[in-house]
């Protein structure tokens, strides 16, 4: 088995308590509209915007963003 090092990693944070995708928005992508960045970090961040959300009374309701999650804040490199 061969074993590899990354060069490149891709810039990515864990969100803090009570990050939503907007506080995220502005934090990271803030010299974007807001509804751009949220767009955007959706589309980079699949496997958390896809997940089904937490019930109604759940403290996290309305919110798939987990304190364990990694949020990548950059888009995905080209392939080398």
């Amino acid at each position: 088995m061969s074993s590899s090092v990354l060069s490149v990693v891709r810039k990515s944070i864990l969100p803090r308590q009570g990050d939503n995708w907007a506080s995220i928005a502005k934090r990271e992508l803030a010299e974007l509209p807001e509804a751009d960045a949220v767009s955007q970090l959706q589309s980079w961040n699949l496997h958390v915007f896809m997940r089904a959300p937490a019930d109604k009374g759940s403290a996290r309701a309305g919110n798939p963003i987990l304190p364990s999650d990694v949020i990548f804040v950059e888009p995905p490199r080209p392939a080398e």
